[in-house]
């Protein structure tokens, strides 16, 4: 099937134009290497997963940069960490912008990398699976229940994309990991994965995980590390500010793949998916991952928060621009109870908002009074509803 152009393409192009070097990053699959070839047809590809691409380099380095000194991009760059400090050298040396592009999957191992050698010389982006907005309108439920790797939306039918997603778990966890120097057992990792399936949209209590898989709870934080290092989990921090109220410290777990989490949680048909007990949790998930997308391509590096406080009043989503707040909350019915936007309004009178949202699996669109707007999905994802995100 066709799939329409990516969202990033266009802060790619305008990274490129400020930096020597832009770093695309993403979990693998996401589509970082078909991006570039859409976006810079004319650039030189070089998958350092390949043994003859990685040959070329470490033949001669230095001297393979300065002879191909612009439009080159390096697949999955950690697998040879020497190229960072290669090119900052060769950035140093001729100064110029949109000479390279970095494409990785490993967020916090190539992260260090980047950061100790190309600061200040290189822009950021960060790749995620396909959005809803970014597939064609009729396949935004397939979007929900199968998640937006590429790759699953290729396949036809159930069992297919079922194998395909086993297919890549078992790789993730038996090939990746380690080749990337993370040694933790793939069968401990595998059941604290599947764990996570129960805690998605819930708070995370890392002392439940430790006890339940029977390690430390400083075990359990390092692999919860590994997870979202490699973009497979969020943990949504609280938001914390100055008001008289004593608010959540604990981050709130999601598994930011819908199409993952179904899999990991034994659902294999998306019929199961209405009557599975944790549908809403699951669409809240795929929702904010919608608007983490729209907020980076929007803003310049945005905060993604949950709100509560020990009383109970909680927002699901606070989206920090710079100095404005941008309070969501999400609800899977078709119709929302007013009385069920207390927290909302609690939040925007303790952080003095003038303006909340709700999205919700409904078709209308509403004022609801006081400053709280009523959104339907379908305009979040036809990106007719942007929340005043990047707005001046």
């Amino acid at each position: 099937m066709s799939f329409r152009p990516r969202s990033l393409e266009a802060g790619l192009r305008v990274q490129l134009r400020t930096f020597p070097v832009v770093f695309v990053q993403g979990p693998r699959q996401c589509g970082k290497s078909t991006l570039v070839r859409h976006a810079l047809p004319d650039w030189t590809i070089l998958d350092l997963e390949r043994p003859g691409d990685r040959a070329v380099l470490e033949a001669d380095l230095e001297g393979f940069l300065a002879a191909n000194a612009r439009h080159i991009a390096f697949d999955e760059a950690q697998r040879h960490p020497a190229l960072f400090g290669a090119l900052r050298h060769a950035v140093d040396a001729h100064p110029g912008r949109g000479r390279f592009v970095l494409l990785g999957s490993a967020g916090s191992a190539l992260m260090r990398g980047v950061s100790e050698s190309l600061a200040g010389r290189v822009g950021l982006l960060e790749l995620a699976p396909f959005s809803a907005a970014e597939l064609p309108a009729a396949r935004t439920a397939d979007r929900w229940f199968w998640g937006g790797f590429p790759p699953v939306h290729a396949r036809r039918g159930p069992q297919a994309r079922a194998h395909w997603l086993d297919a890549y778990v078992t790789q993730f966890l038996e090939r990746d990991l380690p080749a990337l120097g993370v040694r933790i057992q793939p069968q401990r990792l595998r059941t604290l994965w599947t764990m996570l399936t129960h805690v998605h949209g819930r708070t995370l209590n890392v002392s439940d995980l430790a006890r339940s898989l029977g390690v430390s709870s400083h075990t359990v934080n390092d692999h919860l590390d590994v997870l979202e290092a490699a973009f497979m989990i969020r943990r949504l921090a609280p938001f914390h500010a100055n008001v008289q109220k004593r608010l959540a410290r604990s981050p709130k777990l999601y598994i930011r793949d819908t199409g993952l989490l179904h899999f990991l949680a034994g659902l294999r048909r998306p019929s199961e998916l209405r009557t599975w007990p944790q549908r809403g949790s699951s669409f809240e998930g795929m929702v904010i991952e919608e608007i983490a997308g729209m907020a980076r391509e929007r803003t310049v590096r945005p905060g993604l928060f949950h709100w509560r406080t020990s009383t109970g009043s909680e927002v699901d989503l606070l989206v920090q621009d710079g100095r404005r707040l941008v309070p969501i909350e999400i609800k899977l019915g078709s119709t929302v109870d007013p009385r069920a936007l207390a927290g909302l309004r609690q939040c925007m009178k303790d952080l003095g908002l003038k303006r909340g949202w709700v999205v919700y699996g409904g078709n209308e669109r509403r004022e609801l009074g006081s400053g709280v707007v009523l959104v339907p999905w379908r305009e979040v994802v036809a990106r007719n509803e942007d929340f005043g995100l990047g707005r001046t």
